[in-house]
């Protein structure tokens, strides 16, 4: 049966149960545009040797911007929250094993009708993308040693004008956030910059007010899109509050947004 066909599975109880769960996947179009991201931490291996630190920089690289995923600390809501679509499976007797199978089936046969075109993932890339969703999807707790460094988090640090100028970078590791999430600035003609080298589509925008996740008001400026580079505006500052973040689809309210002070 080819994912996402409409056809009811059959088999063995474990066999049933995992292809429903594919099924239901493909159907809905889940699973992720991927892409080999390099790295050269330590590895943490896992089963059949995969590298669970590998695997994590890879999903939240190039899957977090659509899914969310608790333990990689992905807030992805473009697509669905895989600790949800296989939370019931899991307490129903589902094991771990089962879902490294679907992914690695979902991405080998992408949902047509999806957004992930087919061979963008195989072989160990592919073995330790699925073993770290298999381990961590549903699971409590946080990563810890190795796998809780794996990815940059964001710097109780601000950015600061100085001379006119104020710097922002996207998380390079592809997570849905600035690199800060507060910045200060003097009144005045501010010309804000974004770096962004996680090949991940994002820009920046300013809003008027503490508006936080969501949008109330329109941008008094706003950068290109850009997935590797640096993107720029320029905006007319008055004392008070503002709020940065990212106009893609999603990425604002999965948290890629920051307070700008001005004083």
């Amino acid at each position: 049966m080819r994912v996402g066909d409409g056809s009811a599975p059959a088999g063995s109880r474990q066999e049933r149960n995992t292809r429903e769960l594919a099924w239901r996947i493909g159907a809905g179009g889940l699973l992720l545009a991927l892409a080999i991201a390099a790295s050269g931490c330590a590895a943490v291996k896992g089963a059949d040797n995969a590298n669970l630190i590998l695997g994590k920089q890879q999903f939240v690289a190039k899957c977090g911007a659509c899914h969310t995923l608790a333990r990689a600390n992905t807030k992805g809501i473009v697509g669905p929250n895989l600790d949800a679509v296989f939370k019931t499976d899991l307490a129903e007797g589902l094991q771990r094993d089962a879902v490294r199978t679907v992914v690695e089936g979902q991405v080998q046969n992408p949902n047509p009708s999806g957004v992930m075109p087919k061979g963008l993932a195989s072989g160990a890339t592919l073995s330790d993308i699925a073993a770290y969703v298999a381990q961590s999807v549903d699971a409590p707790g946080s990563d810890t040693g190795l796998l809780a460094s794996a990815v940059p988090t964001t710097s109780a640090k601000p950015a600061v004008e100085k001379a006119g100028k104020l710097a922002f970078e996207a998380n390079p590791s592809g997570q849905l956030s600035y690199t800060t999430n507060k910045a200060e600035a003097t009144p005045g003609t501010v010309t804000v910059s974004m770096s962004n080298m996680s090949g991940v589509m994002h820009n920046i925008a300013i809003e008027e007010g503490e508006n936080g996740a969501t949008q109330k008001r329109a941008p008094i400026g706003a950068s290109s899109f850009i997935s590797k580079g640096t993107a720029t505006l320029t905006v007319k500052l008055k004392p008070g509050k503002y709020t940065f973040f990212c106009q893609a689809p999603g990425h604002r309210a999965a948290g890629m947004w920051g307070t700008l002070t001005v004083k």
